[in-house]
């Protein structure tokens, strides 16, 4: 049976058009390969588009925006980035700017720092912390088994850490604490053995 050969884009309908496009062009660096009304379609490498916009202003003006998001359908995209400096940067960069993450979140497997767009479209920025091989056996673990969501990690002391010279892979290692609660901006009622965050504070001790 066939498979994709790799992962090649997304496209998001949108009455924020314009902010949208702006939004994108800041966060990823991307740069606009053609836009014209109605279509955007932006890259941030040699692909010839990752992001594409549809304007529902344009096609469908007389259309009502429904202003509640439902739970179901896809809940984020996710990133990785090549080095932990890599995302690091990123993060500065873009706090720089007034974008913060509503989670900071060490997954076990991936340390990871997620993201809402302008439409409130969630976006996963991460790093990998070990090998596919290891992250697969991590997972079929009873530590696994009762925290899969992870870890709530400070991105300014790992920043300052890193900037300090302790080894990548140190700064990658799953650090201990207590399940992270999952704030309500991710978008998913809690499973068993959650801690729900209504607040989006950070994770309570028992």
């Amino acid at each position: 049976m066939a498979k994709p050969s790799k992962f090649a884009h997304v496209v998001y309908s949108t009455r924020r058009f314009e902010e949208m496009i702006d939004w994108y062009q800041k966060v990823f660096e991307a740069r606009v390969v053609y836009q014209n009304p109605v279509f955007a379609f932006l890259t941030y490498d040699d692909e010839h588009h990752r992001f594409a916009f549809a304007n529902l202003s344009a096609l469908s003006p007389d259309s009502v925006e429904v202003k509640a998001r439902d739970k179901a359908g896809v809940n984020h995209v996710a990133y990785t980035y090549a080095n932990l400096g890599d995302l690091l940067g990123t993060y500065e960069r873009l706090k720089q700017m007034g974008v913060s993450p509503y989670w900071r979140i060490h997954h076990g497997m991936t340390l990871s720092f997620y993201y809402q767009d302008p439409d409130g479209n969630r976006m996963e920025f991460q790093v990998d912390t070990c090998s596919v091989e290891e992250a697969n056996a991590y997972m079929q673990t009873d530590a696994f088994a009762a925290n899969p969501a992870g870890v709530e990690i400070d991105p300014e002391a790992l920043l300052a850490q890193y900037r300090s010279g302790v080894p990548e892979q140190q700064l990658l290692a799953m650090p201990q604490g207590p399940p992270s609660p999952i704030p309500d901006a991710h978008g998913m009622c809690p499973d068993v053995g959650f801690e729900h965050d209504r607040n989006n504070d950070p994770p309570r001790e028992d």
